[in-house]
């Protein structure tokens, strides 16, 4: 009797063991990598009813108006930088790249990242090796010392707000389409041209002809 009951519990064990790690497998799988999940969202992208070469430009004068250095523009691309000090020894980079996209009928779809980079000034000193007569030679400091920046982080910006900001800013420099260029509607196609008087009014009847004298 003992050894059914030995040999069942070293038949269910594994089976145990197999399921939980199938379930592990699983729940890791359906975990979006870092976080990215693909999903619909429009955080880093908007539509504009301009051409490509439009949208690039507005980008272009959103970020020179918040005093970036813009280092590329093109019809179709932008590229911009910023400088922070948030502390003493502590230097941030802002890098902003814009790419508009062609829809169609005189509409582009603008992409933007920020990338966030964090430097911090390290400092060292120099030292000489000095020959000593029996002793051999000794390194010693000369006293001048050199300041580098090191970067030690490398994130992109996920700030939503930043991304509306920035896209609210294009918005403003984005060109109105003109009264020649703008198709009218309907209702201002008849507030604008509206139908003669006459076609509104009862059909007026004949004049009947004079009486003879």
């Amino acid at each position: 009797m003992r050894r059914v009951r030995t040999a069942s519990v070293l038949i269910v064990f594994p089976l145990a063991l197999a399921l939980l790690a199938g379930c592990g497998r699983g729940a890791r799988a359906d975990l979006p990598f870092m976080g990215e999940s693909f999903d619909s969202d429009d955080i880093y992208s908007r539509i504009y009813d301009v051409a490509p070469a439009q949208a690039c430009g507005a980008a272009r004068l959103a970020l020179l108006g918040q005093g970036y250095a813009v280092g590329k523009a093109s019809d179709d691309a932008v590229e911009a930088t910023k400088n922070f000090q948030p502390e003493d020894e502590v230097h941030t980079q802002l890098s902003v790249r814009v790419s508009c996209v062609s829809r169609g009928n005189d509409r582009t779809l603008l992409f933007v990242s920020a990338l966030l980079d964090r430097y911090v000034l390290r400092k060292s000193s120099n030292s000489a090796s000095v020959g000593v007569g029996g002793i051999g030679s000794l390194s010693l400091p000369v006293g001048s010392r050199e300041d580098s920046l090191v970067r030690t982080a490398s994130s992109t910006v996920q700030d939503t707000g930043f991304y509306r900001r920035f896209f609210e800013r294009v918005g403003y420099y984005v060109p109105a389409p003109s009264p020649r260029d703008r198709t009218p509607s309907a209702d201002e196609m008849r507030r604008e041209d509206p139908p003669p008087a006459d076609l509104d009014s009862p059909a007026a009847e004949p004049a009947s002809p004079p009486a003879p004298r």
